[in-house]
């Protein structure tokens, strides 16, 4: 999920789940412990275990820990872009003004 920071920029929204506590929870439904239960023994809903599934499912700890960081590096470098090209817009616009 994504969310949009101070200055317009889109941002990744931090998680209050770390990975081994998502992955925990995947391994417990796997495991055929009831999803009602395992929702409840971690405070989610039913809908967010089931995102986790449809996202995450069949990964490990490090392999998830590993698509957050790339995740969070993507949301960098897009506010980067972002930044840039607007930066070269507005450079741009002072050179038309200019000629």
């Amino acid at each position: 999920m994504s969310i949009l920071n101070q200055t317009g920029a889109i941002a990744m929204k931090k998680s209050r789940f770390s990975e081994e506590q998502i992955t925990f929870a995947l391994r417990q439904a796997e495991a055929g412990v009831k999803v009602k239960e395992v929702c409840r023994q971690l405070g989610v809903s039913e809908p967010t275990l089931y995102n986790w599934k449809a996202k995450f499912g069949g990964m490990g700890v490090t392999e998830l820990r590993r698509l957050r960081l790339l995740e969070q590096e993507n949301a960098h470098l897009k506010k980067l872009v972002a930044d840039l090209s607007l930066d070269r817009q507005m450079l741009q616009d002072v050179i038309k003004k200019k000629l």
